[in-house]
């Protein structure tokens, strides 16, 4: 059985269409480049396909909430790293945590946090999570403890700083 990975990562390009005359990532463009990779790890790393689910089953999951903190900027044709997390978890939603690093991992362009209803399209309403996804849940579920994205960003900038010293 393959080992599960709880906080698996992503690179990308940034590209020159989501920019803005400074050659910056466009602010809403940091929420499609994450969750996109937050998309293909749920597929890749745990099987978890939210686009076959909502077609055969009608059920999936929406976006209610998004929170990010901006530390430094993503450019123009910058290859960038994006590390995803799910942080918290009920039987009505999950909560999935993303960081976009530089490419090497030695600074912290911004942390992104979405909470994700459980959603039935066919009965136009939120529903539990099965005792399956629960299980995984459970399995996949990283502790943070701070309380705000400001201060798990800050957090995260300074290990990497810690991290960065002792290379």
């Amino acid at each position: 059985m393959k080992e599960i990975t709880k906080r698996p990562f992503g690179l990308r390009t940034i590209r020159f269409q989501d920019c803005d005359p400074y050659g910056h990532l466009n602010n809403a463009k940091y929420l499609d480049y994450m969750i996109n990779v937050r998309e293909d790890h749920l597929i890749h790393e745990y099987d978890v396909n939210v686009f076959a689910m909502a077609q055969k089953e009608q059920r999936s999951w929406l976006v209610g909430h998004n929170e990010i903190a901006y530390l430094k900027p993503a450019n123009v044709m910058e290859e960038v790293r994006i590390e995803t997390s799910l942080i918290d978890f009920t039987e009505r939603y999950v909560k999935a945590e993303m960081a976009m690093l530089d490419k090497d991992a030695t600074h912290v362009k911004a942390v992104l946090w979405t909470k994700f209803y459980h959603f039935d399209f066919k009965q136009g309403q939120g529903i539990a999570h099965d005792p399956k996804m629960i299980s995984l849940f459970e399995n996949i579920k990283i502790d943070v403890v701070q309380d705000s994205v400001e201060a798990r960003a800050r957090f995260l900038a300074k290990s990497l700083k810690g991290l960065a010293a002792v290379r």
